[in-house]
């Protein structure tokens, strides 16, 4: 059983992504899991005043390892950050920023007003999801530039050369934004106190993806017995919202995990059903890589 304990690789910054297309590349699917990142350097963890435990709550713990068997299986590329939400989230806007967090203004293209910098949860977070502070100090706008240029521009630049490449090659391609949630619903939710479903399927309410991919995810969950729900509380994130672009043969589904159904959420390690949940993960790519090259191309 994987340690709660967080991974410290120096020099700061840590290596910023994981994943490229495989050699035998079969079906056009693209994996993303953004947030499963757990490389803290020590300059990061140095600046926080939470213990390193408390520091990952806001990490999609060993999402990468729940997909990546299927997407291996079904020869499809994963790609997945190694750093962590906390240090620089990619499924925000390059520059949502919280001025509150630094020590000086800010440039005028910064965002400091979208409904994500207003909850801490920017694209530097101010908190971890239960609310907490991170930093000890204010931080200054060239570091935030620092992490833009050198995490969050590979990051994306590299889901963007994939879809590319896949769109090129199958004339389709569907983007799998993978994440994990809270059993129940925190503080800064939408649905505070509330037990969520098994999973949660977000298609932007019908504005990411073709609704052939949603309706097959959704379909051989609930046969495989997992409680589903659609796009409450969540309908996708930017990257769903970024990428997805059903017009150009581009669609994008996020698929939000019950943490309880694979892990100790106190102490952030592998439980008795991840192995379980690894292998109805399994089935499902498959099942999306099935419907995947029957999805629209373009439209002219």
């Amino acid at each position: 059983m994987k340690s709660s304990t967080a991974e410290i690789l120096d020099p700061d910054p840590p290596i910023a992504l994981a994943g490229d297309a495989p050699a035998a590349w079969r079906v056009p699917l693209v994996f993303s899991s953004p947030h499963s990142g757990s490389v803290y350097t020590s300059a990061f963890q140095a600046s926080s005043r939470l213990d390193p435990v408390s520091l990952r709550r806001s990490e999609d713990a060993f999402v990468d390892a729940l997909f990546a068997r299927g997407a291996e299986a079904a020869g499809a590329p994963l790609l997945s950050a190694l750093f962590p939400r906390a240090y620089v989230d990619v499924n925000r806007e390059p520059w949502e920023l919280d001025p509150a967090m630094f020590d000086g203004p800010l440039p005028d293209f910064v965002n400091t007003r979208s409904p994500r910098v207003g909850g801490g949860l920017g694209t530097l977070a101010r908190v971890v999801a239960n609310g907490t502070d991170i930093y000890r100090g204010k931080l200054t706008f060239p570091e935030a530039r620092r992490r833009v240029e050198t995490l969050y521009a590979p990051y994306h630049a590299a889901l963007a050369d994939l879809l590319a490449r896949g769109l090129a090659r199958f004339g389709r391609v569907a983007l799998i934004d993978c994440h994990s949630m809270p059993s129940v619903g925190g503080p800064m939710d939408r649905d505070p106190g509330k037990r969520r479903a098994d999973f949660v399927l977000g298609d932007c309410h019908g504005r990411a993806c073709a609704p052939a991919l949603i309706d097959a995810a959704e379909k051989h969950l609930r046969d495989a017995g997992y409680a589903v729900a659609r796009n409450e509380p969540y309908a996708g994130g930017y990257i769903t919202r970024h990428y997805g672009q059903p017009a150009a043969g581009q669609h994008a589904l996020q698929i939000e995990i019950n943490r309880g159904l694979y892990m100790d959420e106190a102490r952030i390690a592998r439980a008795a059903g991840f192995d379980k949940l690894r292998d109805a993960l399994t089935a499902l790519t498959a099942a999306l890589a099935s419907i995947a090259p029957t999805l629209p191309g373009p439209t002219a």
